[in-house]
């Protein structure tokens, strides 16, 4: 790997993980992904921000040797998760004159996680600076974006914001800097939907903080940088603080068709009433994409048969990552079919709760759908269409 230059005393020198398909066993990763980490070089002291995954120590230690670092003195650490902090008693044991530097609460978590002894960690305090000679970090803290760690590091002679894992991608790219506004979209929406929507209700005013800051260089731990911040921070704001749209996002599984032909039934109904639609096969979709979908809709529907007792376990899973993320959605119903009974429509209500959605009257039916069950379906989509209109 390479080094590569930012801005004069600030380089990036993290690791491109190019064929990575899953983050944490669970977020899928189609386009790869980085861990950024990045050095600033003061008059006086050098310092650290974040490590890399240990999976790719032997990058960050390399580029560490490229750029000659015979002495470290603080390794700044952002957020204790461990894509982040995992090389780091490593770079410890290489720098033994170095000490961490970090909030209180992750400080607690780096003791946990790797037995940091207390005595090489620094803690601050929000607004607290440090100076590396000509080169002053200020940090903020952020708890909640998106663990209550995070915090946020200000190099402020050269306006350049390392911000952790808020406004991030998992993109795994060869440019620095990212100017395509399509590109940045998809990736930084897929990352913001899987990641960073449960914590919207913190972000609108973290990005005034950001704001308020005059940044010129926003630096996240994955992904590309922004050397035109206002893009990504417009899109986080209308993404965590902008009303619903006018969707209707359907999550189905059907397992003789009964319940399939319902979903073209609604659909159809919804497209009728002026109501986009996105819909998802939970066979075959990609969860991130449902998620994406997720943080502007308006209305949520779970489409599933019955299985012995209960939902499908695909309609289970994908209720139980919706309730998760917390999309802003006001409206939520359950659509499916069943044999013999069961009591599919009280489970899956029952765990999109926490979403406070309101619940619209389930359609649920013995077998096949007939005329008085296409009926309700059609009368389904005119109440969807009714309660958006309400809300515009």
């Amino acid at each position: 790997m390479v080094v590569r230059k930012i801005t004069d005393g600030i380089s990036w020198i993290g690791a491109i993980d190019w064929d990575r398909r899953l983050f944490d066993a669970l977020v899928p990763t189609p386009k790869g992904t980085s861990y950024n980490a990045y050095l600033v070089q003061g008059a006086d002291k050098t310092a650290l921000i974040d490590t890399v995954d240990e999976e790719m120590e032997m990058e960050l230690v390399t580029n560490l040797m490229t750029e000659k670092i015979n002495t470290l003195d603080y390794v700044v650490i952002n957020h204790a998760e461990q894509d982040h902090s995992g090389c780091l008693p490593l770079i410890l044991d290489l720098y033994p004159g170095s000490m961490v530097v970090t909030n209180g609460k992750c400080r607690e978590l780096l003791i946990e996680f790797f037995g940091i002894e207390d005595c090489r960690i620094m803690v601050i305090e929000d607004q607290q600076t440090l100076d590396l000679g000509g080169k002053t970090l200020r940090f903020h803290l952020t708890p909640w974006v998106h663990w209550p760690d995070t915090m946020l590091t200000q190099v402020v002679e050269d306006n350049v914001l390392f911000t952790g894992d808020f406004l991030g991608s998992h993109l795994a790219t060869s440019d620095l800097f990212i100017h395509d506004p399509e590109r940045l979209y998809e990736s930084a929406k897929r990352y913001y939907a899987e990641i960073m929507m449960p914590f919207a209700g913190s972000i609108g005013g973290y990005l005034d903080l950001i704001e308020g800051l005059d940044i010129s260089i926003i630096a996240p731990s994955h992904g590309p940088l922004y050397d035109n911040p206002s893009l990504i921070l417009g899109y986080y704001r209308e993404w965590a603080t902008g009303a619903p749209k006018n969707t209707a996002v359907i999550a189905y599984v059907t397992m003789h068709g009964s319940t399939k032909k319902m979903v073209d039934i609604l659909s159809n109904a919804l497209i009728a009433e002026g109501v986009h639609v996105e819909r998802f096969d939970l066979t075959q979709s990609d969860t991130g994409l449902l998620a994406m979908a997720l943080v502007e809709a308006q209305t949520i529907i779970i489409a599933t048969p019955t299985v012995l007792f209960g939902a499908h376990p695909l309609a289970v899973h994908a209720a139980y990552l919706t309730a998760a993320i917390k999309p802003k959605a006001k409206y939520a119903t359950v659509i499916g079919s069943f044999g013999w009974g069961g009591k599919t429509v009280k489970q899956i209500s029952d765990m999109i709760a926490p979403l406070k959605c309101e619940i619209l009257d389930p359609v649920y039916v013995k077998g096949q759908a007939v005329e008085k069950d296409i009926t309700a379906l059609k009368q389904l989509a005119r109440t969807i269409r009714e309660k958006h209109a309400e809300s515009s």
